[in-house]
């Protein structure tokens, strides 16, 4: 099926047939909060925790049980101070292969406990593929998105309404083990 890459990159398919190369970019104006809301700026969300990990447990192949990703997904939470059951949305690494789609999906239910049955979970690679570098920070404007307009993405292609979502995460996990989780709020009333 990778020959036809609008079909191929499935996340948590199981039909996937592995990823697909896209090519993207995205930035970012980072700001204390107190001086956006001091200059009358529109506020789409705020980062409020960040959680990373590096396990090295094989060049490409994540750790069996995503041991990595949940400490970096832990750690998010943790630094944010958000309780995980208000986590309401997942931008999930998701790359549409095996190993990593199962690492990811343990992670997320060792995190999580029952409350992952009531999370949103999608992998926005189904849309604009593996951007490697730049998977991480269209990702996470992607919840950032997801967040300001009350819509989130879905695999594929077909958003759904999300109004009351208020925080979400994106995970980022590399070659080598190497982990990385955003905790993302909503933006708070008043500040648009």
């Amino acid at each position: 099926r990778n020959d036809e890459p609008e079909k191929a990159c499935r996340p948590f398919d199981i039909g996937r047939d592995g990823f697909v190369m896209g090519e993207g970019s995205v930035m970012f104006l980072l700001e204390d909060m107190d001086h956006a809301k001091a200059r009358g700026a529109r506020i789409l969300a705020e980062i409020a925790g960040y959680g990373a990990s590096a396990d090295m447990y094989h060049f490409t192949a994540p750790q069996p049980e995503g041991k990595g990703a949940m400490r970096a997904m832990r750690k998010a939470l943790e630094t944010s101070g958000v309780d995980p059951k208000e986590v309401g949305y997942v931008n999930a690494h998701g790359t549409s292969t095996k190993l990593g789609d199962v690492a990811e999906t343990r992670a997320i239910k060792a995190v999580f406990g029952d409350h992952a049955r009531e999370l949103a979970v999608s992998s926005t690679k189904s849309v604009h593929g593996h951007l490697l570098g730049a998977a991480g920070a269209i990702e996470a404007a992607a919840c950032v998105l997801a967040l300001d307009r009350g819509l989130l993405p879905h695999v594929p292609n077909k958003a759904r309404k999300a109004s009351d979502i208020r925080v979400a995460i994106s995970n980022s996990f590399g070659f080598g083990g190497h982990n990385a989780t955003l905790v993302i709020k909503k933006a708070p009333s008043g500040s648009n």
